[in-house]
Formats: C-alpha cells, sequence, structure tokens
C-alpha cells in the first residue's frame, strides 16, 4: 500500500490525505493549526522561487524544440492565431459564468478574510505593455517580474533558432537546465501534502467551515465554465463552419474526456487525440500531426478557464475591488503565461501562483485549492485536448477550402 501511495503518478492522493489532515487538526488544535502556517508559507515560497526559471525554461525549449515549424509557415500562423483566438474567447466565456456565479460571495465566516496588502494591484493592459519591456532585464529577473522575462526568453529563444547550427550549444543546455529545473520543481510539489495540510488547517483554524462552501461553489464555477467554453468556442463554431455532426463530435470528445481525466495530461492523451482526430473524424493526418502536438504546448483554454474564475474568487473572497477592465489585462497575461505550463503532476498550481503575483492578489487560497486540483484539473485538461481537436478541425477545412 505504501508503495503505491507513494508513487509519482499518486501526488493527489497524498495532497488529498493532507487536506484531510489539516481539516482536523483546525478543528480539533486551532491554536496549533495557527502557530505552524509557517510551513505552508515556506511551500509558498518555495513554489513562487520556481515560478521564473520554469517560465523561462519551458518558453525557451518549447521555442527552441519547435523550431521545425518553418517548413509549415501558412498551417503554423493559423494554428497559433487560432489558438490565440481561442483563448481569449474562452477568458471571456468564463468570465461571464464567473460573473454569474461569484464564487467567493454569499459565504458566511467565522473571521471574515482580510487581504494585509491592500486592494489589489491597479494593472492595465497599458500597465501590461509598459510592464513587458525593461530597462534592463537583470533588473527584472532581480525584482522577479515576470512578463519582461517571458518576453526576453521569447526573443533570445529567437535568435538562438536563427543563428542554427551555432546556437545549437546554447539549444542543448537550455534542455538540460530545463530538465534539472523541472526535476527540482518535481522535488517541490512532493512537499505538497505537508504545504497543503498548514495552510488547511491554518484556513479552517482561522475562517471556520465557511470555507469549504466557497471553494465547493469554486469548482463548481469552473466546471460550469469549462462546459459552456465547450459549447460556446468549440462545438457550435465547428458545426458551422466544418459541418461536422454533433454527435460524431460529441462521441470522439467522449473518447478523448476518458483519458483526459484518468490522465490529467496533454502530452500522456496525444497518442489518443490524433488517433481520434484522423480515425474518427477525418482530419488529414499531416495537419493533425503539427497542430496537434503544438496545441499540446500553447493551446490551453482550460487554462483561460482556470484564471478568470481564480481571480474573481480570490477577490470576492477577500473582498477586493477588481474592476472589469482589468480582465481585459488578465486576459493577456494569462495567455502569455499559459504557454509556459509545466508538465508535471500540480504544475498548474505554479502557473496560478505567478498569475495571482502578477495582479498583486493574494496567494493564501493556493493551499486549500491545491487539495482540490485534481477535480479541477481533469475539466481544464479536457478543455485543453478538446480545444485542439476543434481547433484542428477548422485549420484542416480551411486548408481544404484554400486547396481547391
Amino acid at each position: 500500500m505504501s508503495k503505491w501511495l507513494f508513487k509519482k503518478e499518486n501526488l493527489f492522493v497524498r495532497i488529498a490525505i493532507g487536506f484531510a489532515a489539516g481539516i482536523l487538526l483546525g478543528l480539533l488544535a486551532p491554536q496549533f493549526s495557527l502557530d505552524i502556517k509557517v510551513v505552508g508559507d515556506i511551500y509558498l515560497k518555495l513554489i513562487k522561487m520556481m515560478v521564473i526559471p520554469v517560465l523561462v525554461c519551458a518558453v525557451m525549449t518549447g521555442i527552441i524544440n519547435s523550431a521545425h515549424i518553418s517548413s509549415l509557415k501558412r498551417v503554423a500562423v493559423k494554428t497559433v492565431v487560432l489558438y490565440f483566438v481561442m483563448f481569449l474567447a474562452s477568458f471571456a466565456v468564463s468570465f461571464a459564468v464567473a460573473m454569474a456565479v461569484r464564487p467567493g460571495r454569499g459565504i458566511v465566516f467565522e473571521n471574515k478574510p482580510v487581504f494585509e496588502g491592500g486592494a489589489a494591484g491597479a494593472i492595465n493592459i497599458s500597465d501590461v505593455l509598459r510592464e513587458l519591456f525593461p530597462d534592463s532585464i537583470f533588473e527584472a529577473l532581480s525584482a522577479n517580474n515576470i512578463l519582461p522575462t517571458i518576453l526576453f526568453a521569447i526573443l533570445l529563444s529567437i535568435g538562438i533558432v536563427a543563428i542554427g547550427e551555432k546556437g545549437k550549444p546554447v539549444a542543448d543546455f537550455m534542455n538540460s537546465l530545463s530538465e534539472a529545473v523541472f526535476r527540482v520543481l518535481s522535488m517541490i510539489m512532493e512537499t505538497s501534502p505537508l504545504g497543503v495540510m498548514s495552510l488547511m488547517a491554518f484556513s479552517i483554524a482561522e475562517y471556520g467551515s465557511g470555507l469549504f462552501m466557497a471553494i465547493g461553489k469554486y469548482i463548481l464555477c469552473c466546471w460550469l465554465a469549462c462546459i459552456a467554453v465547450f459549447i460556446i468556442v468549440f462545438l457550435i463554431p465547428v458545426r458551422l463552419y466544418t459541418k461536422t455532426d454533433v454527435r460524431t463530435f460529441l462521441r470522439a470528445c467522449g473518447r478523448i474526456a476518458l483519458m483526459t481525466m484518468s490522465t490529467t495530461s496533454s502530452a500522456a492523451t496525444l497518442p489518443t487525440t490524433i488517433k481520434v482526430s484522423t480515425d474518427y473524424l477525418g482530419a488529414p493526418a499531416d495537419i493533425s500531426s503539427f497542430t496537434l502536438p503544438l496545441g499540446c504546448t500553447i493551446n490551453m483554454c482550460g487554462g483561460a478557464c482556470s484564471f478568470c474564475c481564480l481571480a474573481l474568487f480570490v477577490s470576492d473572497f477577500y473582498s477586493l475591488d477588481l474592476p472589469l477592465t482589468r480582465f481585459a489585462a488578465m486576459a493577456v497575461v494569462a495567455a502569455l503565461i499559459n504557454m509556459a505550463a509545466p508538465g508535471i503532476p500540480g504544475g498548474g498550481i505554479v502557473l496560478m501562483t505567478s498569475f495571482l503575483t502578477i495582479f498583486g492578489l493574494p496567494i493564501d487560497l493556493i493551499g486549500p485549492v491545491a487539495a482540490f486540483y485534481r477535480l479541477l484539473d481533469m475539466a481544464f485538461t479536457t478543455v485543453n485536448v478538446e480545444g485542439d481537436v476543434a481547433a484542428n478541425l477548422i485549420i484542416a477545412k480551411s486548408e481544404a477550402d484554400v486547396l481547391k
């Protein structure tokens, strides 16, 4: 039993145990639970420490290792543009759902949650664009500024690809560095059960049982957003543009969902995604073999649902003022950092932390959310992959029209 429990793929089980232990501690030993919050604080600091290295390595290796896409320039441009448009559309739909549900409101707490940092950071589109271009990359790194670091990583990667063979040593170094960074991140994620236990115990001792209702509403909001995105962003456009039979598309997505919900990994589902797309939906193999693997890296419509619902949940939970115009900036930022999704169990927790940090929102709820992240990740990963399938059909139809 212990051997099974400590397998890498069963991290979510260990987190669930830590979550349950945290609830018991919070209920039975409230003062002790408040005292051990330092363990959870260290856990969150370790995650924040890895944000910049993870984003830089993920972005750079993604671009460097995808340099071959130049042979499919037209399809590549179409694919990237479509993925970006689908992400923004998913964010907008998720925003509408989250505004209707308001997962952080209507909860009665024993102690009203207060964010010591005051109001959320006042960031808009102009601020995002200005933040992208630092006076010095070293200054940006020392200040832990994520956006300019991502931009520098993109530009440097393009430069490495552009110089061809001369850039190979740097490319090899980045691939090795990426493996080392993700290994360290995996080690940190193994401490999640302890971190979640500490944060959950503190939350129960501090806020009472109302926290359960808040997390439950947040999970419901995320699933509703994912369902809405599937219907509005995927199903309707595929039917209208490609004329694919709705029942055929739903059956194909159902087969894929069996894999995504059990593995919560776009990469692990990729062979099934390609097979279903080509054999069952009739998409061309040459286009599918390009758009679907690329989608595993940069098409994260589920991430749009995740970030939008999370931002509104956290701001409502702490009664922070988050102007509607702020969400436009959030959509752009979310699109940028979603391309660097770590391919490890619970890697989305790191991205959630970085997203909240950029906008000056509190990250204390990451612990309780992490305890339920498996339930969330099942929905987010399914939407990510089914978004790849929908985009693949649209790209294939557009190419067929061009070649007529």
